[in-house]
């Protein structure tokens, strides 16, 4: 496994993510991917699995201070008042007295930004959480964040996969110590089967998506949290740590990064344009 330092805090690069994973198949899937060595769990609260989520991590026997556990604060709770009692309620789900992480999931206009991360300041300080950060914030949004707000975003968990660009997004995470945290790295199946990647991973031995996963964690301070609901998946997504991608073949996927996104709600913000 590697780790990136948040904050002074370990957090393994490859995590579990559990969006759409419900009821039992959301706790088995958990369970497993903690048999199989994950030992980073991203949830959230518009998820509606996280009971699911600290039922299985209580079940695995694995002390809790050997798993980061992320989730993320929905919409409706980015008020002051809400975002201390929104936490409760998770954390009371989860099971735990904290959370590793605490993400917004989505930028909101309609509330203040200093006054969510404000109120989740005060949740670090209160060790509810040992860290903050965004999710889905393009780089005008981070910077609102962390040159006006003067708030300290320790990731931006974001959409990045081979097939879209995220560039600005990462010159700014870099030259202010955030970490990206790459959600559908696979993009949704879209990467299984692509000529380049296939033609990669026959060199080593490993699929598209393994090479497309190995890709994301060799880059600088960039995690992945791929879903997976089956066991077989599960440990295929894990399985990348016994190789290496060379400078060339780093190189030709570094090419393909374009502008083919899986995730665009209608809440999304105006996404930059690399």
């Amino acid at each position: 496994m590697k780790f990136l330092d948040l904050q002074g805090n370990k957090f393994p690069a490859l995590g579990f993510g559990t969006w759409q994973l419900e009821g039992d198949t959301c706790l088995g899937a958990v369970q497993k991917a903690i048999d199989i060595g994950y030992r980073h769990i991203d949830t959230a609260q518009i998820y509606g699995n996280e009971t699911e989520v600290g039922s299985a991590i209580e079940k695995s026997g694995i002390a809790r201070k050997e798993l980061f556990v992320t989730t993320k604060l929905w919409t409706n709770n980015f008020e002051a008042g809400r975002v201390a009692s929104s936490m409760e309620e998770s954390l009371s789900k989860l099971r735990m007295d904290y959370v590793d992480l605490l993400l917004i999931h989505w930028p909101n206009p309609e509330v203040e930004l200093s006054e969510t991360l404000g109120a989740m300041a005060e949740l670090v300080k209160k060790g509810k959480t040992k860290a903050i950060g965004v999710s889905n914030f393009p780089v005008s949004e981070m910077r609102k964040a962390v040159e006006e707000c003067k708030a300290n975003i320790a990731c931006n968990q974001v959409e990045y996969h081979a097939l879209l660009s995220q560039n600005a997004v990462l010159k700014y995470a870099s030259d202010h110590n955030i970490i990206v945290t790459a959600y559908s790295p696979l993009a949704r199946g879209k990467l299984v089967g692509h000529p380049v990647l296939t033609g990669i991973g026959a060199k080593y031995g490993k699929t598209a998506g393994q090479v497309a996963l190995r890709w994301l964690i060799e880059q600088k301070d960039v995690a992945a949290i791929p879903k997976a609901a089956s066991e077989k998946n599960a440990r295929a997504n894990f399985d990348i740590f016994d190789f290496e991608l060379s400078k060339e073949d780093t190189a030709a996927l570094n090419k393909l990064k374009g502008n083919m996104r899986v995730v665009n709600p209608s809440i999304a913000p105006e996404w930059d344009a690399a």
